[in-house]
């Protein structure tokens, strides 16, 4: 929150504002001044003192632009330049007004200046100046949440979902992850507020941890069920597994186990963890997983080139049934951490070229179209072998198999 004193309050505003940035972070958590690459920054820089070549600008570039809540940068980006990934010059072209480029907030004006042959932009507060006359005033408060108002980066409610669903884990730790042991009453499906039981440990006293409510120890668990292989598409490798998120639930009250009497009579006796069902995307059932609840990120997409040569395949389709990705779909590709790969970094997506029969030339040999460009994704989160990626733009249908490269 920043209290603002005064009738000018406005004016205040917009001093603060006029050193913000482009890019955002999910609506209503607190502002944070994410780090620049080098590279970025070196971009940024260079354009600032040489300017955009109008050849770079998009055709319909407008000469002047006032952001409009609903705005995300990714939108104002391809508004002004060809490439939207491309936002260190976008930056550059305003970097003396703009001074961390991770935030930007409605009712800044965007001016493009093409003096000279190049671009440069330039940013104010849409707000009027200051009165010339005398006016008497009298002090008062007003506080407004600054964090609220920045525009996102993308839509925070295309990629937030996928943030909490998707999980990639190798078979042995989802194997002995906490599952879900029984219902009560006998049911076998559960729905958002029914109790269930779910057991940690296991019988060799080895294999995994038991569940308890301890302090310190996590209370808020994701469910999950089927963790599906995902190979790569031309060598077959199982890269990972991904696990169906079904709904959360928490825990109430830990696991526990009654040794057996001296006297023989009475055994051992084990009692599961109960938990409560607090989110159901699916109905849930006995055996699904349970994962703990991550501590919550905050996450600011700065969409970027990567920096070392990358390429790659589209490994699957999130989604059930879904051969094709749209646009604002997310797709699950075979490069990861140990490839380089991070958070922002945006792929040009290929479509395979057709395989098919010259029957210009009397031998009829068998040919293969050139891959042809067919949009952009853009990773939003990273794992060792594997990335879950969000489809930008596209022309045509992405399947598994495509190919993505550097969107140079």
């Amino acid at each position: 929150m920043q209290t603002i004193f005064g009738r000018f309050s406005h004016i205040s505003i917009a001093a603060s504002l006029v050193g913000t940035a482009l890019w955002g972070v999910t609506p209503g958590l607190q502002a944070q001044n994410f780090p620049i690459t080098p590279g970025q920054k070196a971009t940024a820089t260079q354009v600032a003192e040489a300017g955009v070549p109008l050849s770079e600008l998009a055709p319909n570039a407008p000469d002047e632009y006032t952001v409009k809540r609903g705005d995300t940068l990714w939108a104002i980006s391809g508004m002004f330049l060809k490439s939207p990934w491309r936002w260190p010059e976008l930056w550059g072209m305003n970097l003396q007004d703009i001074r961390n480029p991770h935030r930007i907030y409605p009712g800044q004006q965007l001016y493009l200046d093409k003096t000279g042959g190049r671009a440069t932009l330039r940013a104010r507060q849409a707000a009027d100046g200051p009165p010339t006359d005398t006016i008497r005033v009298s002090p008062r408060t007003r506080s407004e949440a600054l964090a609220d108002a920045a525009i996102p980066t993308l839509p925070a409610n295309v990629i937030e979902p996928f943030l909490a669903e998707p999980l990639i884990v190798d078979a042995a730790t989802f194997a002995t992850a906490p599952r879900i042991v029984a219902a009560q009453e006998g049911r076998v499906l559960l729905s958002r507020g029914d109790r269930a039981y779910a057991r940690g440990a296991y019988s060799d006293g080895v294999t995994g941890k038991t569940l308890s409510d301890a302090k310190g120890e996590p209370l808020d668990y994701r469910v999950f069920r089927n963790a599906t292989p995902l190979k790569d598409p031309t060598t077959k490798e199982i890269l990972g597994y991904e696990a169906q998120f079904v709904g959360k639930a928490e825990l109430v009250r830990g696991e526990s186990s009654h040794s057996a009497s001296s006297d023989g009579k009475t055994p051992a006796e084990i009692v599961p963890a109960t938990i409560d069902i607090v989110v159901a995307k699916e109905e849930m059932r006995v055996g699904d997983r349970l994962i703990a609840e991550p501590p919550r990120e905050l996450l600011s997409y700065v969409p970027h080139a990567p920096v070392l040569p990358m390429e790659g395949q589209i490994v699957s389709v999130y989604g059930s049934a879904v051969q094709y990705a749209a646009e604002n779909q997310v797709v699950v590709i075979n490069r990861g951490i140990q490839d380089g790969l991070e958070r922002g970094n945006v792929m040009a997506i290929l479509k395979n070229g057709e395989r098919l029969t010259d029957r210009t030339d009397q031998a009829k040999p068998q040919i293969k179209l050139p891959n042809e460009r067919n949009g952009l994704l853009m990773v939003f989160k990273t794992f060792d072998k594997l990335s879950y990626a969000l489809v930008l733009q596209i022309v045509d249908g992405v399947k598994v198999g495509d190919r993505f490269v550097n969107p140079n």
